[in-house]
């Protein structure tokens, strides 16, 4: 069978060897997920709450050991503590809406009839994670499609497979009913064909544009709902009114946490030019004191890229940019971690950039990112929407009315104020253009993973 291999990108060691689910056993799991899914449909609302939460705080119980083969596996710093927090608050999120989310919508009375339209689950969801937050964007659609009753099959990244196997022991721990939630190592091929065969109701994909077509065209003619979060170049907005030093240590954040691997960090800053130098000079000072080094040593605030090739393609990005005319204003010489064909990659700003460089239209989803000056509200927009992405934006500055009329022009999934880089599970998470199509989250993430059923009863006759 083929092997599914974890190496680590902190010092090369391989993580983990798994061979991917033959086709006996995926056939198997399908059939023992069906199966559950019909009695577990039935188990009262609050019961499957209880039981998916039970199964989230086994996961949580875990995090002294997660916190480390996660930066292990993916080269996120041990000092941020995983992602756990997140996890819970999502979770919980879901669990507490979820009654109102998935009660019936009764129109208004009619004489003779009893009306109503209830959400029914799909029947089963294949979830597809990735790497860069592997628990954050798996829960984003685990809990909330067991709640409302499906079954879900999990796939998860080669890079940190041993996320789905932790995923797998604390379900297991709380018994929920068997094959209502299975971790399978699969192929590319594999998953090509058990959406080309039906068997999936939903999927759900966080990853490339090019996945989500190949996933998209997988699923062609099998009527499979499809949940896909791509690519991102997202942007901000510093206007002259923003409040500088918030503005400065947020934005440095959003763009640097996690070596820049985050699908709503902040890849490209548009500066009034009012603000401008000052906000540069700030900015490029704040990024020198990173400590890049080592995920498992406390003092460590950048890791190592998740793969050498992710860091090849920034490098490659930074040197086109330069040759362009850019500016770098971040000396890598002071990291002495960075290092050619290595994951290990310093933070570099750049100035002097325009929308013919691929660092400013293309994803990097590493840690570089691009200042332009700009002169007017009128000219950000044009520059933020030159993408063919769309997720997230953020503008900066005091003016509630002006960020919600600047953000109503803004192609993208979320508009934020004042912060970036985070995600609100009460408000759906969802994307435009090329970053995908569907939502998670939020009363509409129920939507998205249930389906609804009409019942037009006549009585008294």
């Amino acid at each position: 069978m083929p092997e599914i291999i974890c190496v680590s990108p902190v010092d090369g060691r391989e993580m983990a060897r798994r061979k991917t689910a033959s086709g006996v056993e995926i056939e198997t799991a399908l059939r023992l997920a069906r199966q559950a899914q019909r009695s577990w449909a039935q188990v009262p609302l609050d019961e499957r709450i209880a039981a998916v939460m039970r199964g989230v705080e086994a996961l949580g119980a875990m995090n002294e050991d997660i916190v480390s083969e996660l930066a292990l596996q993916m080269g996120r710093p041990i000092r941020y503590g995983g992602e756990f927090r997140g996890v819970e608050e999502r979770a919980g999120h879901m669990a507490s809406i979820a009654q109102r989310a998935l009660a019936p919508l009764v129109p208004e009375a009619k004489d003779g009839f009893r009306r109503m339209v209830k959400r029914e689950p799909l029947g089963l969801v294949l979830v597809i994670a990735p790497w860069n937050y592997p628990y954050l964007t798996a829960i984003n659609s685990i809990v909330p499609a067991l709640i409302a009753g499906n079954a879900v099959i999990l796939k998860h990244a080669a890079q940190t497979i041993l996320v789905g196997e932790r995923f797998q022991q604390a379900f297991d721990r709380v018994a929920l009913p068997k094959g209502l939630f299975t971790h399978l190592v699969l192929s590319h091929e594999d998953t090509a064909r058990m959406l080309a065969g039906g068997a999936i109701d939903h999927v759900n994909f966080t990853g490339s544009v090019t996945g989500g077509k190949a996933i998209e065209k997988a699923a062609a003619g099998s009527f499979t709902s499809l949940g896909l979060e791509l690519g991102g170049k997202d942007p901000a907005y510093v206007r002259p009114d923003a409040k500088f030093d918030h503005a400065v240590e947020n934005l440095v954040d959003g763009a640097f946490f996690n070596s820049g691997q985050c699908c709503c960090g902040i890849e490209r800053i548009y500066v009034h030019e009012d603000l401008h130098d000052r906000f540069v000079e700030a900015y490029a000072d704040l990024t020198r004191r990173y400590i890049l080094g080592n995920p498992l040593d406390e003092a460590t605030t950048l890791g190592p890229m998740a793969h050498r090739r992710f860091a090849d393609l920034v490098r490659r990005q930074t040197r086109d940019a330069l040759a362009k005319g850019a500016q770098g204003l971040v000396d890598a010489g002071a990291f002495p971690h960075d290092a050619e064909a290595t994951p290990y990659l310093a933070p570099q700003v750049l100035t002097r950039v325009d929308h013919t460089m691929s660092v400013m239209v293309d994803e990097s989803f590493g840690p570089v990112v691009g200042i332009m000056k700009v002169k007017s509200d009128e000219e950000a927009i044009s520059l933020m929407n030159d993408s063919p992405y769309g997720l997230t934006a953020s503008i900066w500055s005091s003016d509630t009315d002006a960020a919600e009329r600047i953000g109503g022009r803004i192609e993208t999934g979320t508009v934020f104020m004042n912060r970036c880089d985070y995600l609100d599970p009460a408000l759906a998470w969802t994307g435009v253009k090329d970053t995908g199509r569907g939502a998670s989250l939020s009363e509409i993430g129920y939507a998205m993973l249930t389906q609804p059923k009409s019942f037009h009863l006549r009585h008294g006759i």
